[in-house]
């Protein structure tokens, strides 16, 4: 039951789904404080939407992800509105909800400074006491642009003329005598947003980064509750203490060199070490999994990318070796995936049904070319390392081969400690897409996507859908987490392509002696490794997993007298037991080294003195156990041996 406050003052509880008209004669169309959106046959859409329609439909709430956007996306309307007041020649962009609140960006003179953050902050919230009822409207392609013109809102202008090919209205929000250019849903009455914060201020472009125009971004973030808010800020301030890209740094990770490039990060020893056991036991695992290795080149020439229609879908995305519009010259590209190259793989030879299904995996260094304002430490780069696989198979093996990759992946996420943390997305097609950016037919689409819904419907994933998020040549699993701050990104894909091998001439002699071509999954097993690296620096505050860890035991003699039992220590572990051991023969203070290994977040520490020398023991520091004093050396030994090899976090 959802309880719903009049403007009146009333209370009324109603059902969460029920008839639309019946709802509508409930509420009427008064200040509806308890829902910020609805749902209809799975489409998000607009309160107000209910008045026309005939269907039963479900109340979101700022509980769920899509109310909290819809609650969110209406007060970056609210910061537009208290610009424009506040700076009447600002001009408006665009101003969308993120994962933890919203922005809009602004073409201004001058960038915003914290103290106009502050002044913005407070008119927002004077705007909010008001308690203005959001009006929508549609207009023609050409009423609208006559509109936005009149305005003075160019940006505006340039997107209404990107749809005006569609012949469709374009719907507009009106709060006082603010008006903005939105698809919407809105809540009812911005009286409901009790508690706003402008968070940050920085450059944002329009279009590409090299070539638009640059603008003022401002974020913030809204809640229903002035108590939810401090409870935020407060996370936030924990958030900062776990960013990797603050531990990263201080640890020796990871670097950053302005004349290197932005999203172009140094691995650092420890952070070079950590993913490379990553990597091996990937790898190790994968092969164990019936995985064939490859290794291919880092760029090739446009044509490979003409095939695979990476070229004309994804040419912004790529780093281009030569002019891209000169067809006389020759011209290269640095990949930003690797399944063209993999395909080779099969194309070697005639292949036939009894080949399949062939597992190709690599670990691939690839290359995308984010836009500036993307880039964070190591979570989106620039260059970077991921467990990529194409699975070429035949149709009868899609759902076993997909459970498959589906459980792998499972499995390392769940060792490393993430999977728990994790969301999982069911990206679809937009065929309504204005910018076309799918290949293959409507038929085809639909199939794919009903046969990737039965495979997760018939394990019982539970999983979001996420409309035009598709890979332009078939439907994917994401699968999703969230960094300290609340944004999400996605840690691994496995996709359905039933369109590739065409391209490439991919067939395969089926039993009946015709040639047939194959499906294929796309698959990242543990994904992207540095990404994989800095949500591990998040989760654990920089304590990594003993068997992970690029240091694992530091032993800290007291005094030069135990340095040589210290020693014997370090070689015992190293040698026999392949450990990370490193001994702390500084003249300095046991209070000193001690100190020094709690800060670089060493698991283990092995302490030895006289007695430790004399009883053949050690005194363990644990960063789980705390202190175990005079443990026989060699039991120590077989503990953190055991820790490893069952990977325990």
């Amino acid at each position: 039951m959802i309880k719903v406050t009049l403007k009146d003052g009333s209370v009324k509880e109603i059902a969460s789904a029920m008839p639309a008209a019946e709802i509508v004669k409930e509420i009427g169309m008064g200040l509806y404080k308890s829902a910020c959106c609805v749902k209809i046959n799975g489409e998000v859409k607009d309160i107000r939407s209910v008045v026309d329609s005939d269907c039963s439909f479900e109340v979101l709430t700022f509980d769920s992800k899509s109310g909290r956007e819809t609650f969110r996306h209406t007060a970056s309307h609210v910061c537009a509105q208290a610009v424009k007041n506040l700076y009447p020649e600002a001009k408006l962009a665009r101003g969308p909800a993120t994962d933890t609140g919203f922005y809009y960006d602004f073409d201004v003179e001058k960038p915003f400074t914290p103290a106009d953050l502050e002044k913005i902050e407070a008119e927002m919230k004077r705007l909010v006491k008001e308690g203005l009822e959001l009006e929508r409207f549609e207009l023609s392609a050409d009423e609208a642009v006559k509109l936005m013109s009149e305005r003075g809102e160019d940006y505006k202008v340039e997107l209404i003329k990107k749809h005006d090919d569609r012949g469709e209205k374009l719907s507009f929000y009106k709060q006082g005598d603010f008006i903005d250019l939105c698809a919407g849903p809105h809540i009812m009455n911005i009286g409901v947003i009790k508690a706003v914060k402008l968070t940050a201020c920085t450059g944002a472009y329009w279009g590409k980064a090299d070539e638009g125009k640059q603008l003022c971004r401002v974020y913030g973030t809204a809640f229903p509750k002035a108590s939810m808010l401090e409870e935020w800020l407060k996370q936030q301030e924990e958030a900062k203490l776990r960013d990797h890209n603050k531990i990263g740094r201080e640890l020796e990770y990871f670097t950053t060199v302005d004349y290197i490039g932005q999203g172009l990060p140094i691995m650092l020893p420890k952070g070079t070490r950590v993913i490379q056991l990553l990597q091996r036991w990937v790898e190790d695992v994968e092969q164990s999994k019936g995985c064939q290795l490859t290794k291919t080149p880092l760029f090739a020439k446009r044509d490979l990318y003409k095939i695979s229609g990476h070229w004309d879908h994804y040419l912004d995305g790529m780093f281009i070796l030569g002019d891209p519009y000169d067809e006389e010259k020759e011209c290269f590209a640095l990949r930003p995936m690797t399944c063209p190259f993999q395909y080779q793989v099969f194309l070697n030879r005639q292949r036939s049904y009894r080949d399949l299904p062939m597992r190709l995996t690599e670990t691939s260094t690839l290359f995308r070319n984010e836009d500036s304002g993307e880039m964070h430490g190591l979570i989106r780069v620039r260059q970077f390392t991921i467990s990529e696989g194409h699975y070429i198979l035949r149709p009868d093996q899609l759902e076993e081969e997909f459970k498959g990759c589906l459980e792998l992946a499972k499995y390392f996420l769940g060792t490393v400690g993430l999977l728990e943390d994790c969301t999982f997305r069911f990206s679809q097609w937009d065929p309504a897409n204005p910018q076309n950016k799918y290949e293959g037919t409507p038929e085809q689409w639909e199939h794919a996507q009903s046969v990737m819904k039965k495979i997760l419907d018939d394990i019982g994933l539970d999983y979001e859908i996420g409309i035009d998020e598709a890979a332009f040549y078939g439907p994917k699993l994401d699968i999703q987490y969230k960094n300290v701050y609340g944004k999400e990104d996605t840690l691994v894909t496995i996709q359905i392509d039933m369109l590739l091998a065409e391209r490439f001439g991919m067939y395969y002699v089926d039993k009946d002696g015709k040639k047939k071509l194959p499906y294929i999954i796309h698959r990242t097993s543990l994904g992207c490794y540095e990404r994989t690296l800095a949500y591990m620096l998040e989760k654990y505050a920089g304590v990594l997993p003993l068997w992970l860890a690029p240091e694992q035991v530091r032993i800290l003699p007291i005094g030069e007298a135990h340095r040589q039992y210290a020693d014997k220590l370090a070689g015992l572990l190293t040698n026999d037991y392949n450990m990370r051991v490193t001994v702390d023969g500084r003249d300095e203070n046991i209070g000193t080294k001690i100190k020094a290994a709690r800060l670089e977040k060493i698991p283990y520490m092995f302490i030895v003195g006289d007695k430790e020398v004399t009883n053949q023991t050690v005194t363990v520091r644990s960063r789980k156990e705390g202190e175990i004093p005079d443990m026989n050396y060699t039991e120590a030994v077989k503990k953190l041996a055991e820790e490893i090899r069952t990977k325990a976090r």
